[in-house]
């Protein structure tokens, strides 16, 4: 079944590329177990089980999933990186994606949400996405390389972030009790397992809020799925959403994130609240950056995936 332009894709791996099996960086040729599904939200890890475990074949000398039903640690918002030699020019392709499955329910695979962005789409990208086009042309049994967790934030609950500066610091425990999230297009998918594990945890007290933005209603990744945990838990998350070319009838806001959505629809600075962003540098130079100095939010509260 051939998918629409700019269709969501989720792509299932083996527990054996998780960090307690690999160092970072390792990388590990795994082998493609889900199937292409044609919808703008495929799935939502809020509920267990929503896509269950895959099996793998073992290849000689690659570390392997001992035990399916064994829990092996995931650090929330982390990063894994899957990547391929280019038929076209040979080089080395490589895009980083934040899983949407959790650390501590989903055990023996891991669940990325993929936008695929077809070539002759888009008149700025007239080739489309070389990794996201990539993924959606692999069969069952195809295989990447895949490697990690990476990436400097780490949620570890109740409100504690662990962050590095850079790679070859130690994490510094951050607390807070509010996260204002902004994210754009597909920089939704770290906020949507924050989100989850923090409405998961009854005891977790942290209040959440979400800006998101997309170009078109059509592009907003699993609204429903987030209109309904709002829905379920209006007192400790809230969402609000802008596009750039709404239809007639739409009751949130329009354009580009400026300072007046930001103070109306997150919580406002303070040394016990935090600023999650994740999308496109664009929006986050010219757009997230400039009205946040213009709120006096501290640039040191302000945490970017």
């Amino acid at each position: 079944m051939s998918s629409p332009p700019n269709a969501v894709q989720p792509l299932q791996v083996p527990t054996k590329v998780l960090s307690s099996i690999m160092g970072e960086g390792s990388s590990i040729a795994v082998p493609i177990t889900a199937a292409v599904l044609v919808a703008t939200a495929l799935y939502f890890f809020y509920k267990k089980g929503c896509c269950g475990a895959c099996g793998s074949k073992k290849s000689k000398g690659t570390p392997t999933l001992v035990d399916e039903n064994t829990k092996y640690a995931l650090p929330l918002a982390e990063k894994f990186e899957a990547g391929w030699p280019s038929g076209v020019d040979g080089k080395l392709v490589v895009r980083s994606y934040t899983p949407v499955t959790s650390d501590d329910e989903d055990k023996g695979y891991v669940d990325l949400m993929i936008k695929v962005y077809f070539k002759n789409t888009n008149e700025r990208f007239p080739e489309g996405g070389k990794m996201s086009q990539h993924l959606e042309s692999l069969k069952i049994g195809d295989t990447i390389d895949f490697r990690g967790p990476s990436g400097k934030i780490v949620y570890e609950g109740k409100g504690t972030l662990a962050v590095r500066p850079d790679n070859k610091t130690p994490p510094k425990k951050r607390h807070f009790k509010r996260f204002g999230m902004i994210a754009g297009g597909t920089g939704i998918t770290p906020m949507l397992q924050i989100i989850a594990a923090v409405l998961r945890d009854k005891e977790d007290k942290t209040q959440l809020t979400l800006l998101f933005a997309n170009q078109t209603v059509e592009d907003i990744l699993c609204r429903e799925e987030l209109d309904k945990l709002e829905a379920d838990n209006g007192d400790r998350f809230k969402v609000w959403y802008t596009v750039d070319r709404p239809p007639e009838k739409w009751s949130y806001s329009k354009g580009f994130i400026d300072d007046k959505m930001i103070a109306e629809h997150l919580p406002a600075p303070a040394d016990d609240t935090a600023i999650l962003m994740c999308g496109p540098p664009p929006m986050l130079n010219f757009a997230c950056t400039p009205n946040l100095d213009k709120l006096s939010y501290a640039p040191d509260l302000r945490f970017t995936f």
